[in-house]
């Protein structure tokens, strides 16, 4: 039997050989990614791959090594991809991201839209990110608030995309697919559920409670300590807190803010109630002009890809070897294609940079679906 040491040192060996080989690869690449610039041709070609992986996997007999070859070559022919890409960048040649870069928000006579009522989450949100908000109105739904932009109607309008406690609204990632609006910032604003009552009435008093669904679960600890309360979702906590004004019943509550107590008229009847005391909503701007800020640092895309083994794996690549910073993802399902799913990824960087456009444009060679969500 080999000593220890001998069979590292042939190792050693067959990696030198391995790096050697992979240097004469990737040179060999570069010729074909000139000859793919001279020509125009794709640098993806997905069934000259199928073929090549078929080929070298059929020298293979046992099937771990069968596996395993095939990951290999997926590996490389993904690293070459990935130089080619960059080969384009560096020729300009790459096609130009339909997005145009602004000094400021343009924010005279503006019109902001948000969904609820006076006092909702939604309204602290935009007057925190505007600062003037004189010219502002409220629709019921978020998809109102969309539509509004796509026609025009508002030059911005404001959603609550994710909660630190319940998670995404996934509704609203929903609705950044269908409309072919972008988001160009977004405000993060403490979240403090208050239990709003009719004037006079006590917490025994109390037998429904009326609020939205993130904030009905954000509260899911107190609400388990009173069981025999019926819970109702309203579209919005302001609206909740409305209902229950107009209503003028003893028994019915509001999970809302302390401002809709005050807007509302409203007794506050316990106060903190939510489980986590750092529970925060992060609220995205949108807005119907495709533009990004000068100094904007995260971009929000999304996009589909075959269900095939190794396909996240080999999108997630473009940010590696581009030296980007993922800091997000999420997958939503696709409702035409059962257990099929559309990615959400956010990541660190500007549109203007070049491993930026790098990575965004294999993305958008290899995946299906592509859109850039935003750079805010």
């Amino acid at each position: 039997m080999k000593d220890l040491n001998e069979i590292r040192a042939e190792i050693d060996s067959v990696d030198k050989e391995l790096v050697s080989l992979y240097e004469k690869r990737m040179a060999l690449t570069e010729q074909v990614a000139d000859y793919k610039l001279s020509t125009g041709k794709k640098v993806f070609d997905k069934a000259r791959e199928e073929e090549k992986l078929e080929k070298v996997t059929s020298m293979v007999d046992d099937p771990f090594l069968k596996r395993g070859t095939r990951e290999l070559f997926e590996h490389l022919m993904s690293m070459s991809r990935k130089r080619q890409y960059q080969k384009l960048a560096e020729k300009g040649i790459m096609e130009p991201i339909p997005f145009e870069e602004v000094a400021a928000l343009p924010d005279k006579n503006i019109r902001i839209v948000y969904q609820g009522e006076e006092g909702a989450y939604s309204q602290m949100a935009m007057q925190q990110f505007f600062h003037d908000t004189t010219n502002s109105y409220h629709v019921q739904t978020w998809r109102d608030a969309m539509e509004a932009i796509a026609k025009g109607e508002a030059d911005y309008a404001v959603l609550p995309i994710e909660n630190s406690s319940a998670g995404i609204v996934s509704e609203n990632y929903d609705l950044l697919v269908e409309y072919d609006n972008c988001i160009v910032g977004e405000q993060i604003i403490p979240i403090d559920h208050c239990l709003l009552g009719t004037k006079g009435s006590k917490l025994s008093d109390i037998e429904q409670v009326y609020s939205h669904p993130q904030a009905l679960m954000q509260c899911g600890r107190y609400l388990d300590e009173h069981r025999n309360w019926e819970k109702h979702s309203f579209k919005n906590t302001a609206m909740a807190a409305k209902k229950v004004k107009e209503d003028g019943l003893l028994r019915q509550a509001a999970i809302a803010s302390r401002l809709t107590a005050d807007i509302y008229r409203l007794d506050i009847l316990d106060e903190h109630i939510q489980d986590n005391s750092n529970n925060c909503t992060k609220f995205v701007i949108v807005t119907g002009r495709k533009i990004f800020l000068k100094n904007a640092g995260k971009i929000s895309i999304c996009f589909e890809i075959p269900h095939e083994s190794g396909s996240l794996y080999h999108m997630l690549s473009h940010f590696i070897f581009n030296d980007l910073n993922m800091n997000k993802i999420e997958s939503r399902p696709l409702g035409e294609r059962n257990w099929e799913y559309r990615f959400f990824i956010d990541f660190e960087g500007n549109l203007n940079e070049s491993a930026v456009k790098n990575a965004l444009h294999g993305i958008k060679e290899e995946a299906e679906n592509f859109k850039i969500l935003g750079n805010y």
